[in-house]
């Protein structure tokens, strides 16, 4: 009869890290789970006693596999060590990572890719700050199977109490990262207590040894079912051939598809595939393979676009939210630079806010501005030109990234796009054969029968900030001295151009974007155009700016707090958004970008209607001058 703990179906190779706090017993445990499995070298334990005798110290496990004399002078792994070992079910590739903080960025190469990992806790020390980072760092590494082995059982008497303790504390960790635990077991590594076999100082245990928590991992299957993705490595020429380069990082592609390159948008078919050593073209190329295609139509391709069919494309953007480890000297802080490495393209980026920081000793998070090193972070970075990625909730291949200070790798962490649109519809133009109509009247014509120049007062702020009420009453004082004057509301073009949009993160950028163009338009007949949208995107603020021009586009910011417009809530829309009855609402479930740098800022949490009218007159009265008659 089978038991919880059957076995896996064998595979060729599996992938587990090793990782866990300095000393708590990493390499002791494997040097006995490749002994206890007949997997050494002949000799290899012979040498190791002989070494331990000459330099009159006991036996050590450890150093059966410390690949590095650093290592057996200091007592310490200092690099990912691979070792390769086979038991009935399967063959397995053990990566023993460093445990030491002063060497996370070797743990996180060595857990990078894996299938599993298997935790080593202290039973003495239990759950220490490290363990609880490297449980961190496997949540951002995408690692989802995770066992532990409680090591030096022996040292506390194999005390079933202690080890529930542990049990519970690393548990309730991992759960809060949405991660179950697959096994926990009580070991000691240098007598073999349930590491191979069963150990009969374990009576109140019942479950699986290490090796069989090991066979019980499946493996990580290559991701074929996920949409293409195709990061562009290189364009080589060949004869009259140009092939593009790269990887299959997920799904697959086909000799006839459709596919798009982005963030340039070339649409194309594959005209042949090259696989590498294959002596003719291929059929198709799945995740896991490298792959050459040649096109149908040449166009121009370089190095970071990332290939996926059309009708699954990645999105497109130029800010997301990201959760980081950071491993920076320097503290992660608003407004510096780093350089993005996300698949095969590098970009400028800037960290715009640091929305929390957790402190991995005890979960509980901050608000603060700075992230110090080994801590785990939200924050929002924007990159200087237009990136092709996935939430990696949604595709973790491609949801992945890392960010370099100069030549050091300083974090790395996962996209969220939560509360942030794709901007590939907006930036893609679809019509073609457009010619556009030149007008035989002039600005200077419209401004002289107007008495005034055209232009764009935007405002923008929070729900409840006062946008429609600013602009509606200057609009009535405009018109009184005789400007063409217009406003338009957001709930008024809801009605009518936009009635077909809703509240999508993607709906709302459309939105904006019909709006800016509409008040372009109006701009260019010579009106004084007043716009009033929460417009929460600066990429969408300034999307609109370039449809207007930027000398007839005036960014007004009415920039009352959240509190502030919280407590009038005249629609009772933020009432209903705590409630979770509006989903993405700005301020509480959506983010707002507030301006970095607007024509007219208004606190009306601090200054009332006439004080906030006198300001707003007297600025368009300076830049929009009226030379009619009263």
């Amino acid at each position: 009869m089978a038991t919880a703990y059957a076995l896996a179906a064998p595979r060729n190779l599996l992938k587990i890290a090793i990782v866990g706090h300095v000393d708590h017993g990493k390499s002791t445990l494997v040097g006995r789970l490749l002994n206890d499995t007949d997997s050494l070298p002949a000799g290899k334990v012979e040498a190791v006693a002989e070494m331990c005798t000459r330099r009159g110290m006991p036996f050590e496990w450890a150093f059966v596999t410390d690949a590095l004399r650093a290592e057996r002078d200091q007592g310490i792994t200092i690099d990912a060590s691979h070792i390769r070992f086979s038991d009935a079910v399967r063959d397995y590739v053990l990566i023993d990572a460093p445990g030491h903080r002063e060497f996370l960025k070797n743990m996180i190469s060595g857990a990078a890719g894996c299938d599993a990992a298997l935790v080593v806790i202290d039973a003495d020390e239990g759950v220490r700050e490290q363990s609880r980072r490297h449980g961190y760092l496997l949540h951002l590494l995408g690692v989802r199977q995770i066992a532990v082995a409680v090591t030096k059982m022996d040292t506390v008497d194999f005390d079933a109490v202690r080890f529930g303790r542990i049990e519970s504390d690393f548990r309730r960790l991992l759960e809060e990262l949405g991660i179950e635990l697959s096994a926990i077991v009580p070991v000691s590594g240098r007598d073999g207590d349930n590491i191979a076999t069963r150990s009969a100082k374990t009576p109140w245990y019942h479950g699986p040894t290490v090796l069989e928590a090991a066979a019980a991992f499946e493996p990580m299957p290559e991701p074929v079912e996920l949409p293409l993705r195709i990061p562009v490595q290189d364009v080589y020429k060949f004869d009259t051939r140009r092939i593009i380069a790269g990887r299959v990082e997920s799904g697959r592609i086909s000799v006839g598809d459709e596919i798009v390159f982005s963030p340039s948008n070339h649409v194309v078919k594959v005209k042949s595939l090259e696989g590498w050593n294959k002596e003719s073209p291929i059929p198709f190329a799945e995740a896991g393979e490298p792959v050459g295609i040649t096109l149908e139509d040449q166009v121009f391709v370089e190095r970071g676009e990332l290939i996926s069919h059309v009708a699954q494309a990645p999105m497109e953007t130029n800010v997301f939210r990201a959760r980081l480890f950071w491993l920076g000297d320097a503290p992660l802080a608003a407004g510096k630079r780093y350089t993005l490495k996300l698949g095969t393209i590098e970009a400028v980026v800037t960290v715009e806010k640091v929305e929390r920081v957790v402190d991995t000793a005890d979960l509980v998070a901050a608000n603060t501005d700075a992230v110090p090193r080994d801590a785990v972070a939200d924050v929002i970075l924007r990159s200087s030109s237009m990136l092709a990625l996935d939430p990696a909730s949604v595709n973790p291949r491609t949801g992945r990234f890392v960010l370099a200070d100069g030549y050091d790798i300083v974090g790395g962490g996962l996209i969220d796009m939560d509360g942030y649109p794709d901007q590939r519809a907006l930036i893609t133009q679809r019509a073609t054969n457009i010619t556009s109509v030149e007008n035989t009247v002039t600005d200077q014509m419209r401004m002289a029968r107007n008495g005034h120049r055209g232009g764009v007062l935007w405002f923008t702020g929070l729900s409840g900030a006062g946008k429609s009420t600013l602009a509606v009453e200057l609009e009535r004082r405009l018109f009184q001295k005789g400007y063409q004057v217009y406003v338009l509301d957001g709930d008024n073009l809801r009605g009518g151009l936009n009635a077909n949009l809703g509240f999508t993160p993607e709906d709302r950028a459309e939105n904006i974007r019909r709006v800016g163009e509409v008040a372009a338009l109006f701009a260019r007949a010579g009106f004084v155009v007043l716009t009033a949208f929460i417009s929460p995107y600066r990429t969408d603020r300034e999307r609109a700016r370039d449809a207007v021009g930027n000398d007839k586009f005036h960014e007004v910011y009415v920039s009352a707090s959240l509190d502030v417009c919280e407590g009038r809530d005249p629609k009772g829309l933020y009432g209903r958004a705590r409630a979770g009855e509006i989903a993405d609402f700005t301020g509480i479930s959506a983010p707002y970008e507030a301006p970095e740098a607007c024509e007219v800022e208004l606190n009306t949490g601090k200054l009332d209607v006439p004080e906030s009218m006198e300001k707003l007159v007297a600025y368009v009265e300076k830049h929009f001058p009226y030379s009619g008659d009263d």
